[in-house]
């Protein structure tokens, strides 16, 4: 059965069996709550449908979950089931994001990220394309040790890409353009968070600061349309998590989503996970909820589909 008649016929094996991208996604949050229950043995409280924003957001994980994810051997547990996770929704290409902050677990700290990805890339790189991406914390921008640390990072060659992420008001994106500077010699892909809650015109500004490929989120530029032919001319990729925006509260439901509109202006637009544990959707349920919600066609989002793939051959 193909793509298209998998969507129509709600089949989801088979919507799970064609070849998908996932190019936003979490390495901390990555795999489903249940996974992380059987790791610590009981239940945990499921988040909220709608929360407030970022702040509501890491009100839940503080109160519930940042004990049982932020030692060394449940982020290991995490990142792993993550991988494991995308494998089974039929994701052949991750670019995981992993934080910078991951070197404090370790002794000899970027040494050790980097045996620890290196290691999770040879178990699953007969099963999926893993591209480490090095992630960069917009709350810890005038941290002298954590940007040496996220400079050093660069250099390791590990990794294939960069985000910029957490509060957008924490730190202009000209405070980072040394470390995306740097990132573009080494050959990085350029991404950051941004347009998740904000305007339009700061969607083009900071793909303009930090000379971005790809936007995370970026929705809030269907608020313009000279934006929107802007980006579609540059062909500036945004990587949208449509389950995430509603349960954070950017987009009031997922039939109003604003990827409609993106994706009419002519901007290129993937579907992802952002955080599998907490909004509890893969790849291929955000197409399904997508389909079932008419935002799109299922040939329209075979489309997305396939144009996620063919963009990173």
């Amino acid at each position: 059965m193909d793509f298209i008649e998998a969507l129509s016929t709600d089949n989801l094996t088979s919507i799970r069996a064609a070849p998908k991208t996932d190019v936003h996604s979490h390495a901390f949050l990555s795999t489903r709550l249940e996974n992380l229950e059987r790791w610590v043995g009981h239940p945990l409280k499921c988040p909220p449908s709608k929360m407030k924003g970022l702040e509501g957001m890491s009100e839940y994980i503080g109160t519930f979950l940042s004990h049982h994810i932020i030692t060394p051997e449940s982020f290991k547990f995490v990142a792993s089931s993550g991988v494991h996770d995308a494998i089974q929704d039929g994701v052949v290409v991750l670019e995981m994001s992993f934080d910078i902050r991951m070197a404090e677990y370790y002794p000899d700290e970027l040494v050790g990220v980097r045996m620890f990805l290196e290691a999770l890339a040879e178990q699953y790189g007969t099963q999926i394309n893993l591209r480490p991406e090095l992630g960069f914390p917009r709350t810890h921008a005038d941290d002298p040790k954590l940007r040496a640390s996220a400079h050093e990072a660069v250099e390791l060659g590990i990794f294939q890409s960069i985000d910029l992420y957490s509060y957008q008001e924490a730190c202009a994106p000209e405070a980072v353009k040394p470390l995306y500077r740097k990132a573009r010699e080494a050959g990085m892909k350029l991404k950051a968070h941004v347009g998740e809650f904000g305007g339009a015109e700061e969607v083009r500004r900071t793909v303009e600061v930090l000379d971005l490929d790809e936007v995370q989120h970026g929705i809030g530029a269907s608020e313009s349309v000279e934006v929107m032919r802007w980006l579609s001319e540059n062909q500036i990729q945004l990587n949208v998590c449509p389950t995430s925006n509603v349960m954070l509260d950017a987009v009031s439901d997922l039939a109003s989503h604003p990827i409609r509109i993106l994706f009419d202006n002519g901007v290129p637009v993937t579907i992802n996970t952002d955080d599998l544990m907490i909004f509890g959707q893969s790849v291929s349920e955000e197409y399904r909820s997508l389909y079932q919600a008419g935002v799109f066609s299922a040939e329209e989002l075979n489309g997305i589909r396939r144009a996620s793939l063919e963009a990173l051959d």
